[in-house]
């Protein structure tokens, strides 16, 4: 509940004006949407190395380290390559097309599902080999997806309304985009509550959202918890965004005294309004056994170490559980090569409030548990047997990595213990990330095909970590359908979503196996090189600057500058 400490005149002045500035966002005509887009976007980039550098410093190192990259990649490429995602899909309309090809929505196993990414010829040539897919709900026709996609354009929009984004503490672009979201695909004005972790990044995005500020559009604020039930319990906040944890949804929805639990049993809660929100879990990685060479069991254990150790592990969807065959022979080559990897990282801190304290309780839980890094960080747990631990029961939101070793004398015997362990067992259904050669897919299509199909996650990677499906920006971010109010798990609804589809089950991000030139020969063939989000990519800072430049004004003579950082790496 709010405090005494709590401006109450100033939050209650924001929403007036907001209120004010609804009605005329709802009248403002597409052309106009996408001018204030195409105005933005040079406000990232003049943002960019600033916005980043503030990202590094905060997390204890120079923008200048190795680690910046990532400052690079979470804050103005991610919100530059979801604003170009959605100026793509605004132009389509606009020039009277649907949002959608209609070649796009296809039905498969009496599935319907729509082809997102790429989705313009520069998308294939920067990420060549990356596909996704959205899956829609059961029951749901390729007609119906193509009529009800972006009805905020297509004469179904919005009333006025004002939505309340409880920003995160981690990920800098996530409040941004969960603001263009609003803006964008609810037709909703925005007042932003800054998560005290990052709040220093609320000069750069007003100046990012200056025009939108300006209008009366979005209201950005400081402050806690008190601001925050305040805001979400005040009569001018028609609906609420929030990314965290199942917490503070609990805390907002059913109150923290004596009777919270009573609440939520009666289903009786104290914010009726609604309440849509990505609140993590327990992400597993998945490792089908395979014909591996010794370049794919490094390339691998780059790849997870990169799921785990992106951001030190302060993720939602970072990989907390790696699921490995017990009976084949790759997996002690595998964790081998994920030691080595750990190993070799340059030093760094688990920077996010309480991690010290959750990777404590780790060390004690785990007295042989193993740490690769300075401290007790960078911790593996190679070995877990009981599936009540605290590394799968809960999510540690830090570097930790636990092992569960699975039975499974084929990949398809494996993959039934992973899917029923993934689905049953973990909680949460934001992201899980499969692994699987090409040779194997090819031999046990079945299998793939069914656990693919099974998994139920909000978005699953196959051979590239799920969480590449939140900075695309054509693929909707969110968990898998199901959750409820009273057991909210990884969260409802679904955010970023370029093409502004409704009734998605899941989408399923695909990427090469190997790099170029290896794929060749292992039967995933593109043209990508070791993706500049790997932690171990030794030129990723320089490649996702010009990354960022490109994708906000392309051009092609941009391009050779790009490839020849991005092959360095």
């Amino acid at each position: 509940m709010p405090s005494t400490a709590v401006d109450t005149e100033l939050l209650d002045q924001a929403l007036a004006e907001l209120r004010e500035g609804a009605a005329s966002w709802t009248t403002t005509p597409i052309a106009e949407r996408i001018a204030l887009l195409e105005r933005l976007m040079p406000r990232i980039v003049d943002n960019a190395e600033d916005m980043a550098a503030a990202g590094a410093r905060a997390k204890g190192y120079g923008p200048d380290s190795p680690w910046a990259a990532e400052d690079w990649i979470g804050a103005p490429w991610a919100l530059a390559q979801n604003v170009s995602a959605c100026l793509h899909v605004l132009r389509r309309i606009a020039a009277g097309k649907d949002p959608v090809e209609a070649g796009a929505v296809h039905v498969r196993d009496g599935r319907t599902r729509v082809d997102v990414f790429p989705a313009t010829g520069w998308d294939t040539l920067l990420l060549n080999g990356f596909t996704a897919q959205v899956w829609m709900r059961v029951g749901i026709t390729a007609q119906q997806v193509r009529d009800r996609a972006a009805g905020e354009y297509r004469g179904r929009p919005g009333r006025p309304a004002v939505a309340l984004v409880l920003g995160a503490g981690n990920v800098a672009a996530i409040t941004a985009l969960d603001i263009l979201h609003k803006l964008y695909a609810e037709g909703q004005v925005v007042i932003a509550k800054m998560n005290p972790v990052n709040a220093y990044l609320r000069p750069h995005f007003e100046h990012v959202f200056a025009e939108f500020v300006e209008r009366g559009w979005v209201h950005f604020i400081d402050g806690g918890a008190a601001e925050g039930g305040y805001l979400s319990a005040h009569d001018g906040v028609d609906a609420i965004h929030v990314t965290g944890s199942d917490r503070t949804h609990d805390a907002i929805v059913w109150g923290t005294d004596e009777q919270a639990d009573e609440r939520r049993h009666d289903d009786k809660p104290l914010i009726g309004k609604p309440f849509t929100s990505e609140l993590g879990g327990v992400s597993p990685c998945i490792v089908t056994p395979g014909p591996w060479s010794a370049a794919d069991f490094r390339f691998q254990a780059e790849h997870i170490v990169t799921s785990k150790m992106n951001n030190s592990g302060h993720n939602c969807i970072a990989s907390q559980i790696l699921v490995l065959p017990r009976e084949w022979d790759g997996t002690e080559r595998l964790l081998a090569e994920i030691r080595r990897v750990l190993r070799a990282l340059p030093p760094r801190t688990d920077y996010y409030p309480g991690a010290a304290q959750r990777l404590g309780a780790v060390l004690e839980a785990h007295p042989q548990a193993e740490s690769h890094g300075d401290g007790d960080c960078r911790i593996l747990v190679p070995d877990i047997t009981d599936h009540d631990d605290m590394l799968i029961t809960g999510e540690v939101f830090g570097s930790a990595l636990g092992v569960v070793r699975l039975p499974g004398d084929t990949p398809a015997e494996f993959l039934r213990h992973a899917v029923d362990f993934a689905n049953d067992t973990l909680p949460g259904t934001l992201g899980a990330t499969l692994i699987v050669h090409p040779g194997t897919e090819k031999t046990h299509r079945t299998a793939v095909e069914t656990a693919v199909a099974e998994l139920r996650y909000g978005t699953l990677g196959v051979n590239c970590w799920s969480a590449i499906g939140f900075l695309l920006g054509y693929t909707p971010w969110g968990a898998h359908p199901g959750h409820t109010r009273q057991d909210i798990g990884s969260g409802i609804g679904f955010v970023h979503n370029a093409f502004m589809l409704e009734d998605i089950e899941k989408t399923v991000l695909r990427a090469p196996f190997a790099p170029t030139p290896r794929g060749l020969f292992t039967g995933s063939p593109s043209l990508s090189p070791r993706p500049p989000y790997f932690v171990t990519n030794r030129t990723s800072r320089t490649t996702i600057e010009r990354v960022t430049r490109f994708t906000a004004a392309p051009g092609i003579a941009k391009l050779p500058a790009i490839f020849a950082s991005a092959l360095r790496g």
